[in-house]
């Protein structure tokens, strides 16, 4: 199907377990510190009759979880590390498969050796959420009782149901207690969850650019995504997976949400008003403009790696979380009055999306608490996604307070 001046491709279900990397903003650099060639592992739990109940009620089973580790687990398992992803993620957060890869996993620039979170010293693992679709059970995992993929069949999940899940894999690995965890947006929302969920253990805990819920806003952009891929015809009501796939939704999804990421400031000055490879308009519409382009590119790169489905049942899930209600019968402070942990709180300036005022309302709510809390706003001017960018304050940041939680947690 052409969209302007690109096309978008059909794929067939299955590819999106292998590995794909999702680093938009990391670039290759070997001559950095790296964590080197990892492997993508997987865990299957739940399996009939011992299926996994969600929160909906709904049964799931089995289960698998793709996962990876950087660094080493010690002799008494306490530098244990789990580092959560937002929605686009997967488990790839650092190092690479093969020496030719073009990128490394998406937060290569914190994880590895002597960066923020440093594999010299802490046992880091990642792993995709359930719902998923870069190798973790999802909608577009076959369904053992159809021996087709779930499409809708699959049942919505929630960022509890994540949060159990990804403590079935820490039984796994035989960590009873987690060092930290860490994650920015969708991600922050799973540490916040950990802390209340699991809080015997969880020591401490990095929520970057997160809420403990969605405003009106969010919630509408994430609807207007939904829509964008359920009005594809190809979206076929999530059946698509043995035929044309709804690419043009899905990048238009994409897009919408692209937007989101960034800030006013970070858009004037990266495209402002600049053509595209050419020096007056089209009078068509074709894309005249940068941004014009750089949306249909992302859009396009998004199609490649990853499935509509799984972007509709993942907003979804974090649409429904909702810290004080699910946890504080309303209140925010008796949501946290549940967990010991200590916290890094951090926001970002041109963060529109989660703004500063919704760290700085959770940051309240802890200290009434009594609880260890640190916060930081950091002036950053590329929105959301500044989390994943290189910010040596923010390396340090994380780097202080995962040594000053460590050193303590060994007295």
């Amino acid at each position: 199907m052409a969209v302007g001046s690109f096309q978008f491709s059909s794929r067939q279900a299955g590819w999106l377990m292998k590995g794909v990397s999702m680093s938009e903003y990391i670039e290759h650099d070997k001559d950095a510190n790296s964590v080197g060639i990892v492997e993508k592992k997987v865990y299957t739990f739940a399996e009939p009759p011992m299926e996994m109940v969600l929160e909906s009620g709904a049964k799931l089973g089995p289960v698998t979880l793709a996962y990876e580790t950087c660094g080493t687990l010690n002799a008494d398992r306490s530098n244990a590390i789990l580092v959560l992803h937002a929605l686009s993620g997967d488990s790839h957060v650092a190092g690479y498969y093969k020496a030719e890869d073009d990128k490394p996993g998406w937060w290569d620039n914190m994880v590895g050796p002597g960066k923020g979170i440093d594999t010299n010293k802490y046992f880091v693992i990642c792993s995709n959420v359930i719902g998923g679709c870069m190798g973790s059970t999802g909608p577009c995992t076959i369904n053992p009782k159809t021996v087709m993929p779930y499409g809708l069949n699959f049942p919505v999940i929630t960022i509890g149901d994540m949060v159990d899940a990804q403590k079935a894999l820490m039984d796994h690995l035989g960590i009873k207690k987690l060092l930290a965890v860490v994650g920015g947006s969708i991600g922050g929302m799973q540490v916040l969850e950990w802390c209340i969920r699991y809080p015997q253990m969880v020591t401490a805990a990095i929520p970057l650019a997160s809420t403990t819920r969605h405003s009106a806003l969010t919630i509408a952009f994430n609807e207007v995504a939904r829509q964008a891929i359920m009005a594809d015809p190809k979206w076929n009501n999530g059946d698509y997976y043995f035929g044309p796939k709804p690419d043009l939704g899905l990048a238009v999804a994409r897009m919408i949400g692209h937007i989101t990421y960034l800030s006013d400031e970070s858009m004037r000055h990266k495209f402002g008003r600049r053509l595209q490879d050419k020096s007056d308009f089209s009078f068509n519409f074709d894309a005249d403009f940068q941004v014009e382009s750089y949306l249909r590119y992302q859009g396009k790169k998004f199609v490649e790696r990853f499935d509509a489905n799984s972007f509709l049942y993942l907003t979804k899930a974090a649409d429904y979380y909702d810290l004080e209600i699910q946890h504080g019968n309303g209140s925010e402070v008796h949501a946290f009055s549940k967990t010991t942990a200590k916290f890094l709180v951090v926001s970002f300036t041109s963060d529109w999306l989660y703004p500063t005022y919704q760290s700085r309302s959770m940051v309240k709510a802890m200290k009434k608490n009594g609880l260890d809390v640190s916060f930081c706003e950091i002036e950053a001017k590329w929105g959301h996604d500044a989390f994943l960018l290189s910010n040596e304050r923010l390396f340090a940041l994380i780097k202080g307070f995962l040594e000053r939680v460590y050193s303590e947690s060994q007295k």
